[in-house]
């Protein structure tokens, strides 16, 4: 069984100011033609097909071209719901579109349920496990405690429970959008820690072949089983430098694995940049740079006069602008949104308290309720979508 992994396509999204609708499309084409080109016995997605609850109509079109184009070359198509899709809206027809061949898996309640494909060996098995918000689905799951681990753990005992049910010789697949622990994460994805703790062993996918890994941006191998394929575009200066791609996966007769990295086509190489404005202006080593999205760091100490205006004279696709002056230590202070960078809400709040008491931050007990205040925003929001 030959299949295409991919994830967090976010249609809609934009880079900073930038539109990605018309790079997504060209995304989009190429996972086509290569579902046609090498023989693709199925597609995978891993979560965030949208990157908001209620995508605008054009991210929407764009999808339902989608659709159409993988059910005309008859190529079985498994997704599942991320944490930044609505659920409910994503599986809208869900049973519908099945019987065009596009699986859609967005209820918690079907996890066990699979799209069962045969080979010339037998039969496989791909479960998918959307996106457990634990505090929505601690009910279903019957779990004491809403985190991510429980609810995770707990649908993975339903698939192993109807995998032993089934024929032996049947191999399985899991689709699951999470933080598994060891994966690396960048500045483009949106923060899902529960209870202080966002991440899950990677023990609680054991039993099965092959996991398809959703929502880390960046395509990383935690072992030849589990892996992230990350999203086909950059949504970050912090991805500057990746490869964006597909794994395509060949499962053999008795559930080996051999993975193949696929490049996606990259609309616009990113570039930071950092120095003083003179020196970024008038380095010829960086005319490499000029057709790049530029995100750059001024370190000059006074604010240079109509920076911005400067730098797109040389590098017209110049997104971002941040100062970071070079002054002696005592008065160096990293931009608002510098010091934000990859810390979670709930050390952005206990930093805050820190910051108004004088460098005194919260108490065990403090920190207990700010935890507490930051689960209740998440899952109002949640139960809102669910309830439009």
């Amino acid at each position: 069984m030959r299949f295409l992994h991919t994830s967090d396509w976010h249609l809609g999204r934009s880079f900073h100011r930038a539109g990605l609708l018309d790079a997504q499309a060209a995304f989009l084409d190429h996972l086509v033609r290569t579902v046609r080109e090498r023989d693709v016995d199925a597609v995978l997605v891993a979560g965030d097909v949208y990157d908001r609850a209620v995508p605008p109509l054009a991210a929407v079109e764009l999808f339902d071209r989608a659709l159409h184009r993988l059910a005309e070359a008859a190529v079985p198509t498994v997704m599942i719901s991320g944490n930044h899709d609505s659920a409910r809206r994503l599986g809208v027809g869900a049973g519908l579109i099945g019987r065009a061949g596009i699986h859609l898996r967005t209820d918690p309640a079907e996890c066990a349920t699979p799209v069962v494909l045969p080979d010339a060996h037998g039969d496989v098995a791909f479960y998918g496990l959307p996106y457990l918000e634990p505090s929505l689905v601690r009910d279903e799951f019957r779990v004491d405690k809403p985190q991510h681990e429980t609810v995770l753990a707990a649908a993975m005992d339903r698939v192993r429970a109807d995998l032993a049910s089934r024929p032996e010789g049947t191999r399985s697949v899991v689709l699951a959008h999470a933080f598994v622990t060891g994966g690396a994460p960048s500045d483009s994805e949106r923060d899902i820690t529960v209870g202080g703790v966002a991440s899950v062993p990677a023990a609680v996918f054991d039993g099965v072949d092959y996991v398809a890994l959703g929502h880390l941006h960046g395509a990383q191998r935690l072992t030849d089983r589990l892996r992230y394929s990350g999203s086909p575009l950059a949504y970050s200066f912090s991805e500057a430098g990746r490869r964006k791609s597909m794994w395509l996966v060949d499962l053999g007769p008795g559930g080996e694995i051999a993975a193949e990295r696929l490049d996606c086509p990259v609309p616009r190489p990113l570039a930071r940049l950092r120095g003083l404005l003179e020196e970024l202006l008038e380095d010829p080593d960086l005319a490499v740079h000029e057709e790049a999205w530029v995100e750059a760091t001024l370190t000059d100490a006074v604010r240079p006069k109509e920076p911005m205006a400067r730098l797109l004279a040389r590098f017209p696709h110049t997104l971002s602008l941040l100062f970071e002056p070079d002054r002696p230590p005592e008065e160096t202070a990293a931009s608002y949104a510098r010091r934000l960078r990859g810390r979670s809400d709930q050390q952005i709040a206990e930093d805050f308290v820190a910051h108004v008491r004088a460098g005194a931050g919260p108490d065990d007990g403090e920190r207990a309720v700010l935890r507490g205040a930051i689960e209740d925003v998440r899952v109002d929001d949640a139960a809102r979508e669910v309830a439009r």
